[in-house]
């Protein structure tokens, strides 16, 4: 039986991870990227979860059993991404060539004066979001973020740029402080982005189909969603190589609807068309998805209500 991804290690030491920050900022990309291929190597040969994630996601998106090259590949296209946020972090976007779609639609969301909650994935790069702040640098933007998951990189990525560290907004507070936090920060017109893809322990999921098959996916975003009556604008930023970085932005809906009469089928009809969506750019980059951990059977022995999606619950 799988454990839950929330069980999984943090990679690396704090010192390590200090000494690789530090390298990169001293040493450039082009060394850490260099560096990057042992690293991955490595952690191909030493974290067979993650491996065996890997394999299953590329196979079940290809239709055919996935090489060791492919699993390589994406392995090491994660560990690109993440040594990307340093830079990102400490520099912006300066030294990328970030590509924005739909920025239009975004900001005629943002001049309703609502906030906006941007949703994305674990696709692709969360950080290139930072890209932002040059382009809307009179709109705020805080960003959900567990920062118990992985404490030390949180830790040590913050200290890049401490005004990013106090615009999140941690998620480990629980849902009433949470709930909270995001209706302030869409009063005052701010964007706050989350991730909508992975289920906390003890959170309800339901099954929609995704890559051919019912997978689980959080129903908590979509409530929240419900409650603050905002725009909910889709974002993914994927890593197309080299220094370039697509980031894209979907119009979702002007508000998310579920109201309580036929509240299971609006649920369903939400996480469906989400996830459609992550498959789009599943497909379109296929390197880029980094839920490495078995994501169609997250650990049901979790105390965690899970239905699937052409059913309606009792509740």
């Amino acid at each position: 039986m799988s454990a839950h991804w929330q069980e999984q290690r943090e990679g690396g030491s704090r010192a390590s991870l200090g000494l690789l920050i530090h390298a990169a900022l001293r040493c450039g990309r082009g060394f850490i990227l260099f560096c990057l291929y042992p690293i991955t190597l490595y952690y191909f040969l030493k974290r067979g979860a993650e491996r065996r994630a890997s394999r299953d996601y590329l196979t079940r998106l290809f239709g055919r059993p996935a090489t060791v090259w492919q699993v390589l590949k994406h392995l090491h296209c994660f560990a690109v991404t993440m040594a990307d946020r340093i830079y990102l972090l400490a520099h912006g976007e300066r030294d990328f060539d970030i590509e924005v779609q739909g920025l239009d639609q975004l900001q005629q969301c943002i001049a309703q004066g609502r906030g906006v909650l941007l949703v994305g994935s674990h696709q692709g790069s969360f950080e290139v979001l930072r890209a932002l702040s040059a382009r809307c640098p009179e709109v705020q933007l805080r960003v959900l973020l567990d920062k118990q998951k992985t404490p030390a990189i949180t830790e040590l990525l913050e200290s890049l740029a401490p005004e990013v560290g106090e615009a999140v907004i941690d998620v480990s507070r629980g849902g009433a402080a949470i709930t909270l936090a995001v209706a302030e920060a869409c009063r005052a017109g701010s964007m706050v982005a989350l991730l909508a893809d992975r289920g906390r322990a003890h959170e309800t999921l339901r099954k929609v189909d995704f890559l051919q098959q019912p997978a689980p996916f959080p129903i908590g975003p979509w409530l929240l969603a419900n409650t603050l009556q905002v725009p909910v604008v889709l974002c993914f930023g994927m890593y197309r190589g080299g220094r370039r970085y697509a980031l894209s932005f979907e119009l979702f809906a002007e508000r998310v609807e579920i109201p309580r009469d036929g509240r299971d089928r609006a649920i369903d009809d939400v996480l469906r068309r989400y996830a459609q969506r992550l498959e789009h750019y599943a497909r379109l980059e296929p390197y880029n998805w980094f839920n490495f951990y078995d994501f169609w059977q997250q650990d049901e022995a979790q105390p965690v209500a899970m239905v699937r999606a052409n059913t309606v619950s009792e509740a």
